[in-house]
């Protein structure tokens, strides 16, 4: 009885010492949804790294003379180099295009890319949407395709459902954190944007993890991780990948994200106003003051006279909400207005377009009351002029006029666009036209100055 009792004891620990044990029982019932979705999606995340160069003027004696500063340039100016890290996940393996954060990459000089298997690559941005914090990179595929990021949605999370973040918080490469989604819709205001729509979780994203993939419990991209919220703790916040999708086709068709034109012209509601509207709700609605002829606006239906309530949802009181519900969308997205009219509700859905150049100079003239003309090539090489665009007729009692502005001026800059011609005059108002202001860098003689006015 003793020896079969020792046999059988044997054999039983040669059963649990055998393969079978901690792999295919064991192993197998700990290889969890997380498990097999982080498995799946790890090799199409990426560490992004950025060197930044910025020159820097130095606070030295005599540095706010202009003599000094012209003959001395580099010694009232230093150069610094730093660097930073983000993520990002390849969405396209076959031409190497990969989404992050426009953060993580905004003013970068030198971008470097590197996969899960550890191969590096240089990288260029292909474009970058501040307004919304996506950009595309693109990195050379040398051989075989990379993997990639399988596609998901956005319109139908739930509040609780599983998540997971991988990404590169504080250089620790390839980190795998999981929550729940907490909220959805959220607005997060950081210092100088608004943004709306976003999906916020519990599990934790962390400077580094700004640009990774946000995933379902199937392993399917249904964010874009964002650490724009620095006081957040135990809070993240994420791009829906329904957005990010309409974004990322937008710049890669243009490089850039155009703002929809709807052909509407606003003026705020001030009591006067809203009590001759007989408007009940003191906190929402401005009136279109004009709809632009041939517009999108008018095509849809919209009259001068109507009170914009929403778009898409979101409530408009302002010019400035105005313009940041329109950053929302794309050029491509059908949009729905409720507005009032006549005491209604009424629905109407838009079809944007994209901003008509022709109108640019118009826009000019009428926001800032300056008529820009261009001078010939011969004129521009007589006098030596740095570009050809200059300032034909400043309107009385305008902004440009009270600012100082002269005919004659030369324009050189529109915010960060240079101007040379005409063409790229109308192609920076139309990419501006959406700020409160525009910075000028205006040439008179042989000086040249920064003069900002409001928009």
């Amino acid at each position: 009885m003793k020896r079969v009792l020792q046999m059988v004891l044997c054999v039983g620990f040669l059963i649990m010492a055998g393969p079978g044990y901690g792999r295919d029982v064991n192993s197998i019932s700990r290889r969890s949804a997380v498990v097999i979705a982080v498995e799946k999606v790890g090799p199409s995340v990426v560490n992004i790294s950025t060197v930044v160069q910025e020159r820097v003027r130095s606070a030295f004696p005599f540095s706010g003379n202009e003599f000094f500063r012209d003959f001395f340039p580099d010694f009232f100016a230093r150069e610094y180099t730093h660097t930073s890290l983000g993520s990002g996940v390849i969405i396209d393996g076959a031409k190497g295009y990969i989404v992050t954060n426009h953060h993580v990459v905004a003013r970068a000089t030198e971008i470097k890319v590197i996969t899960s298997e550890k191969k590096e690559f240089k990288a260029r941005i292909v474009g970058s949407a501040p307004s919304s914090d996506l950009a595309i990179l693109q990195i050379e595929v040398r051989d075989t395709p990379l993997p990639e990021v399988a596609m998901g949605r956005s319109d139908d999370l739930m509040i609780g459902e599983t998540v997971i973040a991988i990404g590169n918080p504080f250089g620790l490469s390839h980190t795998v954190t999981t929550g729940v989604i907490s909220a959805l819709d959220r607005t997060v205001r950081s210092e100088n944007q608004i943004y709306r729509r976003f999906i916020q979780t519990d599990a934790s994203i962390n400077p580094g993890n700004s640009g990774g993939p946000l995933l379902n419990i199937r392993g399917e991209l249904i964010g874009i991780n964002t650490a724009i919220y620095q006081k957040a703790q135990g809070i993240g916040f994420a791009i829906p990948i329904d957005k990010a999708k309409r974004i990322v086709k937008e710049l890669l068709m243009a490089g850039e994200v155009r703002l929809p034109w709807l052909g509407l012209e606003l003026q705020e509601l001030d009591p006067k106003l809203r009590a001759y509207f007989n408007f009940l709700d003191e906190n929402t609605g401005i009136v279109l003051s004009n709809v632009i002829q041939g517009g999108p606006g008018e095509r849809a239906g919209l009259k001068r006279g109507d009170i914009l309530m929403t778009i898409d949802g979101i409530p408009i009181s302002t010019e400035e909400e105005y313009k940041g519900a329109l950053s929302e969308f794309t050029p491509s997205d059908p949009i729905t207005l409720k507005i009032f009219r006549t005491g209604k509700a009424l629905s109407v859905l838009v079809q944007p377009a994209i901003f008509p150049l022709e109108r640019a100079l118009d826009l000019l003239l009428r926001r800032l009351g300056i008529q820009l003309g261009e001078v010939d090539e011969a004129t521009q090489s007589q006098y030596r002029l740095a570009g050809r665009v200059i300032v034909e007729k400043v309107m009385a009692g305008s902004e440009a006029n009270r600012i100082g502005l002269e005919r004659g001026d030369l324009l050189l800059k529109i915010n960060e666009s240079s101007i040379e011609i005409l063409d790229d005059a109308k192609k920076a108002v139309s990419r501006y036209r959406h700020l409160t202001s525009l910075t000028l860098i205006i040439q008179r003689g042989p000086y040249a100055y920064s003069l900002t006015l409001p928009f």
